[in-house]
Parts: C-alpha cells; structure tokens; sequence
C-alpha cells in the first residue's frame, strides 16, 4: 500500500488534541483530503495515476504538473 501522501504538496496526516470543554485531552489526527486522479501526460502519451490532495489538485490546474 502506498504512503497517505500528496504527490504533488508531499501534506500527510498530522496529529492533534481534541480538548474538551473541561480541558481533558484525546490524541486524534487530521487527515488529507486526497483524492485518486488520473493525469494525462502528453510526453508519455498516456495517463499517471496519483494521490493528490485537494490543494494539489488546485496547483495542478492553475500552473500544470511539471
């Protein structure tokens, strides 16, 4: 399995506090928003699957992947 992380922005899962109203504190995690993509690269001719994160995936439409 692969590694939960961006392709592109290299953001993984980061770990926290919840913090309850009486200050008691719960380990949790935050995770990415990422999503499975198919790229087309047009100097291979063909198509790259990637973990993108949503943020990525933004970059990758205003300034391309390479």
């Amino acid at each position: 399995m692969c590694a939960k992380k961006c392709f592109l922005t290299d953001k993984k899962v980061i770990f926290g506090k919840n913090v309850s109203h009486s200050n008691k504190s719960i380990n949790r995690r935050f995770n990415v928003n990422l999503q499975k993509k198919k790229i087309y690269i047009p100097e291979l001719n063909g198509y790259i699957k990637v973990l993108v994160s949503a943020a990525g995936l933004r970059n990758i439409n205003k300034k391309g992947l390479f």
